[in-house]
C-alpha cells in the first residue's frame, strides 16, 4: 500500500499536469486513432457495435501491456525505488487534487458573485449546457461531478490497483477514458460506443458501491449526517439512469441535506434525471466545499481500509 499512499501524496504535491504527454491524454489519442480506422458511417448497427468492441479490446490490451512493461523496467531497481516508480505511474491515474481545484475555483467564483465565469468553469467539468444555470444549479452540477468523479477518477483506479497492481489500474483508466469519449447515446456512438459504455458500467459496479459506503463513513467522521446518507443511498441510488452513479450522489446528497438530480439540458434538449436526496437545505456554494471534504475523507478512508485488509491477508 506504500505505492498507493505515495501516489496520493504525489498527486497532492504535483497535481495533474496538463500536457499532451500525460498518460490519459495519450490514451485519448490512441482511442481516437482506432476510432478513425474502425468507424464507418455507412456500417450497419451490428457492424458498428462489433468495430467498437474491437476498439475496446485493442485499447485494453495495449494499455495493460504498457503498464506491465513499465513496471517490468523497474524490477532491477531497489525495492523502494520500484514502489516509488509504481506510485508515480499510479498518481497519473487518479485526480483528487485537480477535482478539488476545479470545485474550489467554482466556489470562489460563486462567492465573488461572478456567475458567468462560474458557468464557464463548470462547463469544463460537465457535459450539460451551462449558459442558463443559476447559482444553485451551478452548485448542483459541481457537487454531482465531485461525487461521480470520486468513483471514476479516484476510488476505481485505487481499487483496481489493490487487486491487480499498476497494470490493472492503467487498464481501468483506459476503459474509463473510452467511456468518456465514446459512451454517448447519440447517432454516432449509440452502437459504436456501446461496448465501451457497458465495460465502464461493469468495472465501476463494485467501486461505486464502495464509494457510497465510504461517503457514509466520511459523513460520520467529519460531522455530516451519516444516517441520512445511508437512508438516501438505500432509497434513491437505483433511481439513477446509470447503474452506478446513484450510489455516490445519493449518499453525498443525504450527508449534506441537499437534493441532487433534476432537469439538465444537453445540446439544447432538456431531460429529467431522478432526484437524489431531499432538499432540507437550499443548494449553496458552501456545499461544494463540503463535497470536497467528503471526497478527501472518503479517499483517505479507502487507503486505510485497504491497508488494513492487506495486513489481515498477510500481504
Amino acid at each position: 500500500m506504500f505505492t498507493a499512499i505515495w501516489a496520493f501524496c504525489l498527486d497532492q504535491l504535483l497535481g495533474d499536469p496538463r500536457s499532451s504527454l500525460h498518460p490519459v491524454a495519450l490514451m485519448g489519442k490512441l482511442i481516437a486513432f482506432f476510432e478513425r480506422i474502425l468507424y464507418r458511417e455507412d456500417d450497419s448497427d451490428r457492424s458498428k457495435f462489433a468495430c467498437g468492441a474491437v476498439l475496446v479490446l485493442l485499447v485494453l490490451l495495449i494499455s495493460y501491456a504498457v503498464g506491465d512493461f513499465l513496471i517490468y523496467l523497474t524490477y532491477f531497481l531497489p525495492h523502494w525505488a520500484q514502489d516509488a516508480a509504481a506510485g508515480l505511474i499510479l498518481a497519473f491515474m487518479i485526480c483528487p487534487r485537480s477535482l478539488a481545484a476545479a470545485g474550489k475555483e467554482i466556489y470562489d467564483l460563486l462567492k465573488a458573485g461572478k456567475l458567468g465565469a462560474a458557468r464557464q468553469s463548470v462547463s469544463m467539468i460537465v457535459g450539460r449546457d451551462t449558459q442558463q444555470l443559476d447559482n444553485a444549479e451551478v452548485t448542483r452540477a459541481t457537487v454531482e461531478t465531485i461525487a461521480e468523479n470520486t468513483v471514476d477518477g479516484i476510488i476505481s483506479p485505487l481499487f483496481f490497483f489493490v487487486i491487480g497492481g499498476v497494470p490493472l489500474a492503467v487498464l481501468y483508466r483506459a476503459a474509463n477514458t473510452m467511456d468518456s469519449m465514446l459512451g454517448y447515446k447519440n447517432e454516432r456512438y449509440l452502437y459504436f460506443g456501446r461496448a465501451a459504455a457497458r465495460l465502464d458500467d461493469v468495472l465501476n459496479y463494485i467501486p461505486a458501491r464502495i464509494t457510497g459506503f465510504l461517503f457514509v463513513f466520511a459523513a460520520l467522521l467529519i460531522g455530516y449526517d451519516a444516517k441520512n446518507a445511508m437512508r438516501m443511498m438505500r432509497r434513491d441510488a437505483r433511481k439513477h439512469p446509470s447503474p452506478n452513479g446513484g450510489f455516490a450522489e445519493a449518499s453525498m446528497a443525504g450527508a449534506l441535506h441537499i437534493r441532487l438530480g433534476g432537469v439538465n439540458s444537453y445540446f439544447g434538449r432538456k431531460t429529467f434525471r431522478a432526484y437524489m436526496g431531499e432538499a432540507m437545505q437550499e443548494l449553496a456554494p458552501k456545499h461544494i466545499m463540503a463535497a470536497i471534504r467528503m471526497m478527501y475523507t472518503a479517499v483517505l478512508l479507502f487507503l486505510v481500509f485497504a491497508y488494513a485488509l492487506l495486513v489481515c491477508l498477510g500481504h
